[in-house]
């Protein structure tokens, strides 16, 4: 199928070298899938070659398999030889986790980080052993949706950072640093060191599944962690109206940057449950996620209810994924699907052809 692809791309023109496109260097990989046809591309610095990246997509589409196509974008640096860079420490050859999975969404409000609480109660239900850092350094929320809001600081030993814990979860947060209310006025690169010292220093004791609280939206602090922690697959929280879904496109945008991989959607607040009769109803609108989902090519991972059980349980700081009922059993679902999309990821990706 490659080989196809790149025989198309051949009747387009790189505007740099004037020579066929897969002759000029310009891309980096080729490949498809499912329906999804994936491109990389080289941009010169500087440039931003919209209008190959259009004929791009108009070419491929030409081919009856591909149905969407996809175009991740690289930059090389300009270098500098008389500065000489300072050289860079090997990274650890032990992971902090089995598996690092961010939960983000491309707004606030959507409820993301009741979804990382509960997602971690869900696998602590399970008998798996969980980590949740709290990257969301602007507004903590996960001590409180965890029932830890005394915790005196945070301890580093000679072993590293000493993390809380909570029904069996182990967590950092910025929400342990600062006084309540406090507000945290940082910039990218201190966001990224704060989260890099969090992941990389603290005594995780090797957890089957490490959840990041990612910040919402798609700033230079989000960018950073995407790029910093070395993350299996991101999940993307959403509630069913057309803006969340807006702003969520955003997010996978960004991940897709980084080369991420999207794990899928999950529909927070998917229907309200009357917890009189149990009689659902559309407040928000309904399956936007899983239309969303199928549109852009990626997993639709479940959907989560609100009810007043899943308020009050987060107000006292013990996760309703504990209890019994139907928001417990929608997190035991959706932790089944998130745990089964990352372990596909980690599978060796498909053969991609390199001109």
């Amino acid at each position: 199928m490659a080989d196809r692809l790149i025989a198309l791309l051949a009747a387009l023109t790189d505007p740099v070298s004037g020579k066929p496109l897969p002759e000029s260097g310009r891309l980096e990989g080729v490949s498809e899938r499912d329906g999804t046809a994936t491109v990389v591309l080289k941009v010169p610095q500087g440039g931003d070659d919209g209008a190959l990246k259009k004929a791009i997509e108009k070419t491929l589409k030409r081919d009856r398999a591909v149905k969407r196509v996809r175009l991740i974008t690289t930059m090389e640096r300009a270098a500098k030889p008389e500065k000489p860079q300072r050289p860079v420490s090997p990274p650890s050859a032990k992971r902090p986790a089995k598996r690092i999975i961010a939960v983000a969404a491309g707004k606030g409000g959507v409820g993301k980080s009741t979804v990382t609480a509960n997602l971690a109660a869900a696998y602590a239900k399970q008998g798996l052993k969980v980590g949740v850092l709290d990257a969301d350094v602007y507004g903590p929320s996960i001590p409180r949706l965890l029932g830890l809001r005394d915790v005196p600081g945070l301890q580093k030993t000679e072993a590293g950072i000493r993390p809380a814990e909570a029904h069996g979860i182990k967590v950092v947060s910025m929400g342990f640093l600062t006084k309540p209310g406090a507000a945290v006025v940082w910039r990218g690169p201190m966001v990224q060191g704060a989260i890099t010292q969090f992941l990389n220093e603290t005594v995780w004791d090797e957890p089957d599944v490490l959840l990041i609280d990612m910040p919402p939206g798609t700033g230079d602090a989000q960018l950073a962690i995407a790029q910093t922690a070395a993350v299996d697959g991101a999940v993307i929280a959403v509630t069913p109206q057309d803006l969340a879904l807006d702003d969520a496109r955003k997010a996978m945008a960004m991940f897709q940057q980084t080369h991420t991989p999207i794990l899928g959607l999950i529909e927070n607040m998917s229907v309200f449950l009357c917890p009189h009769c149990g009689e659902p109803s559309e407040i928000f609108g309904h399956g936007g996620a899983r239309a969303e989902a199928e549109a852009m090519g990626v997993p639709f991972l479940g959907e989560i209810p609100l009810h007043i059980d899943l308020r009050k349980r987060s107000d006292e700081g013990r996760p309703v994924a504990f209890d019994e009922g139907p928001v417990s059993a929608a997190f035991a679902r959706l932790a089944d699907s998130v745990l089964a999309a990352c372990d596909e990821a980690r599978k060796p990706l498909p053969e991609i052809v390199f001109s």
